[in-house]
Formats: C-alpha cells, sequence, structure tokens
C-alpha cells in the first residue's frame, strides 16, 4: 500500500482510541477526527435507562459521525491526503445492533445504510483488543461522570461484538489492513517504545 488517506482506530470503551490516534497524529503529522461523545445530550440519560434513551443517542451519534466524515474525511481524501479519526462508521452498527430492539433497530439500520454506504472506508483499522478488567482500569481513570458503574455486562458484550464486527470487515472490505494490538500488554501511553512500534508499523503502511 502506497498511502492510506484514511486510517480509523477503533475497539471497544475505554480502548484507548482517541488517545492512541492523538499520539499517532502527532507522530506522523496527519490531521485528526475525533467524535463527540461527552456533546451527546442523551449520553447521561442513556447509561441510566438504556431501553428508554437508545435510539436517541444512536440517532445523534449516526448523524453527527455522518456529518464529519462527509465535510471533513471527504475533503482530505478528495485531496489525496492522509487523515486519522478515533473510529469507524460501523461502529454505529456494532452498538445499535446491542442497544436497539424491534422496529427502532430495523428503521435505524436502514436510515444507516441511506446515510453511510457511499462514504469513504478506512485503509487501515487500527483494532485495539482488550478484556473486560483493562477497559474498567481505563475508564476509571478518565473519570467520565456518564460512564461511572457501566454495566459490565454490556461492556463484556461489547467486547466479543467488536471481535466479530473485525472478522466481518475483513470479509466486507477485503482491501482494508487491520492491524490489532493487543491493549492488555501494549501500553502505548507509558511506554513508548511500544507507542513506536505501532507508528512503524503505520509508517510501513502508508509509505
Amino acid at each position: 500500500m502506497k498511502q492510506a488517506p484514511f486510517i480509523a482506530v477503533e475497539g471497544p470503551i475505554g480502548a484507548g482510541k482517541t488517545t492512541l490516534s492523538s499520539l499517532l497524529a502527532e507522530e506522523l503529522n496527519l490531521p485528526i477526527i475525533k467524535e463527540i461523545v461527552e456533546e451527546n445530550p442523551f449520553i447521561d440519560r442513556f447509561y441510566q435507562n438504556m431501553d428508554d434513551w437508545s435510539f436517541q443517542l444512536e440517532m445523534f451519534f449516526l448523524c453527527n459521525r455522518y456529518k464529519q466524515l462527509e465535510d471533513t474525511i471527504g475533503q482530505y481524501i478528495a485531496k489525496g491526503k492522509p487523515v486519522i479519526s478515533d473510529y469507524h462508521i460501523y461502529k454505529n452498527l456494532i452498538f445499535s445492533e446491542r442497544t436497539l430492539k424491534g422496529i427502532n433497530r430495523d428503521k435505524y439500520r436502514q436510515i444507516y445504510h441511506i446515510l453511510t454506504d457511499d462514504l469513504p472506508r478506512p485503509d487501515i483499522i487500527i483494532y485495539i483488543k482488550a478484556d473486560l478488567d483493562t477497559l474498567l482500569s481505563r475508564i476509571a481513570k478518565r473519570s467520565r461522570s456518564f460512564e461511572e458503574g457501566i454495566d459490565k455486562g454490556y461492556l463484556q458484550q461489547l467486547i466479543e461484538d467488536y471481535d466479530v464486527a473485525m472478522a466481518s470487515l475483513a470479509v466486507q472490505e477485503p482491501s482494508t489492513v487491520i492491524v490489532t494490538i493487543d491493549g492488555n500488554t501494549i501500553d502505548f501511553v507509558e511506554n513508548r517504545l511500544q507507542f513506536e512500534e505501532i507508528s512503524a508499523k503505520v509508517k510501513e503502511l502508508i509509505q
């Protein structure tokens, strides 16, 4: 691969997506697209009552990410410039398949495909894979109030859903390179050498 105009960092809640994408953006001198999380007006209510607020939460995320990708990533890709994002639009399906049910899930799937089927897909996905204890530890460190008391069962299911999703993307998007990082043993924040190994791998792929 001579150039990767679009790099996405993915993983379940607390994996370190934004941290790693920010470090790589600085190291590789790339523009970065960060998803909006805390600005979602439904997020507090969602964690208090997932059944009542999941559709509103997921629709906000979908519309916001769609607008970001359409406006910002499209500008860079159109100019042949690399860009890095701390999410893949596919994450909307990962979460909505777990949080939505019945008619709401069916409606959401339809809207998702209408909005995203013609959006650019990443050339590289950096998938941070981590177990429950690692995620809980990182979630606690960042101290987001709405994540306090996050349901462990929900988080464990997301871990499994992400593994299935990455396998599915490998089939659906065969030209995409998926780089899996073991988040349990690799600390790209505290261990500079481990971060440089990740960075070197990405540089190799985009040269």
